[in-house]
């Protein structure tokens, strides 16, 4: 029988070696360095966060295959790759080529990417973390735009796994405002996606479907651009610029994004999901609901970081899923889209994969959700 919804886990494709990210990670062993140096800052503080599977690496054919297995097996059906372009050229590209799409297993899910196209920062580095300095810029110019696009239309879009709503391979942007600065203001991308999506469907699809993480670093803009509010009124806002460059959908990348990720997990999320009404009306394309797991980047600072999140549990997380779900329904959203950060933020302490506390519970939850 067909899932009701489709689970949609981002995927931070950081425990793997590659010859640049050795100047953060120089074990060899991606950020498995900094999971394992974890310490305890505060009596009661969870950290080191221990995989119940080991420090295994992702880039290996077999064990991706088993993160699929456990993942559907669960409901999670898709996974959202972060995927990074720095210096014109890609990095923590592995997980995705050699792991994901080696595995014999990748027909039994689908995966999209998000083009995680942050600034590459010192944050990175433990010893200069603090600093938060950066070290690649993460704005694309229109050349390296291109270049990336094609890329992703070349290796990933045509992949019989890939994610498609209306026929469209899916391309969620994590900072558009960081997209429309790179490409030199809206104007200049607006004209940058529109040759994507006609790079797009020169390649056989229907088009392109983009769909913007939602949070501050979207611009506002008047609807006084073409295809905006009506004629005259200069009201700056967030939907103009989504409707301006034919954005298709909003959904978020982590709660921590609109609300200060402190305090007990519960009160988290009930100020989170009391959002999700009003972007529904607040916009002109669907917005898909997000469920979170948790927040605590300690791991990656030597001194202690106020922003945590405690008391999660997977029958709370289970909570939240339930509601999104029923959001989507009453929405009448299709697909019947929620996003889950993550499958493996494990140095944000926000994960589905299995530790040595909770087991299979997270996943587990997922499942139960599913069956409700």
């Amino acid at each position: 029988m067909k899932q009701r919804y489709d689970i949609a886990a981002y995927y931070w494709p950081a425990y793997h070696d590659e010859p640049r990210w050795r100047r953060f990670m120089p074990k060899g062993e991606g950020e498995w360095q900094t999971v394992r140096a974890a310490v305890p800052k505060f009596d009661g503080h969870q950290q080191p966060r221990v995989p119940a599977w080991g420090y295994e690496d992702e880039s290996d054919p077999r064990v991706m295959e088993r993160k699929i297995e456990a993942a559907v097996s669960h409901g999670v059906n898709t996974f959202v790759f972060d995927w990074y372009w720095y210096e014109n050229q890609p990095f923590l590209e592995e997980a995705l080529n050699r792991g994901f799409l080696g595995a014999p297993n990748n027909d039994r899910m689908r995966f999209y990417l998000m083009w995680a196209n942050h600034d590459a920062t010192t944050l990175w580095d433990i010893e200069q973390s603090h600093e938060h300095r950066v070290i690649w810029p993460g704005a694309a110019d229109r050349g390296a735009f291109d270049t990336a696009t094609r890329r992703m239309i070349e290796r990933y879009f045509g992949h019989p796994s890939y994610y498609l709503i209306d026929g469209k391979p899916v391309l969620s942007i994590y900072e558009l405002g960081t997209l429309i600065n790179g490409l030199g203001g809206l104007e200049a991308t607006k004209d940058a996606l529109g040759a994507f999506r006609a790079r797009v469907r020169a390649a056989g699809f229907p088009g392109v479907y983009l769909q913007a993480i939602l949070w501050g670093n979207i611009p506002k803009s008047p609807a006084t651009l073409p295809g905006g509010g009506p004629p005259g009124d200069r009201t700056e806002t967030q939907d103009n610029t989504i409707r301006y460059l034919g954005f298709d959908s909003l959904t978020n990348y982590q709660w921590c994004h609109y609300v200060t990720p402190r305090g007990e997990y519960r009160a988290w999320g009930e100020t989170a999901a009391a959002a999700w009404e009003r972007w529904a009306d607040e916009f002109s394309v669907p917005f898909f609901p997000h469920v979170s797991i948790g927040w605590d980047t300690n791991p990656r600072f030597k001194d202690l970081r106020p922003d945590i999140v405690n008391g999660g549990t997977p029958e709370a997380f289970h909570g939240f899923l339930v509601r999104a779900m029923r959001h989507v329904d009453t929405r009448g959203l299709f697909p019947p889209l929620i996003t889950v950060n993550a499958w493996n933020e494990w140095s944000e302490s926000s994960y589905l994969e299995p530790d040595t506390v909770w087991g299979m519970q997270y996943l587990e939850a997922v499942r139960d959700a599913l069956a409700t």
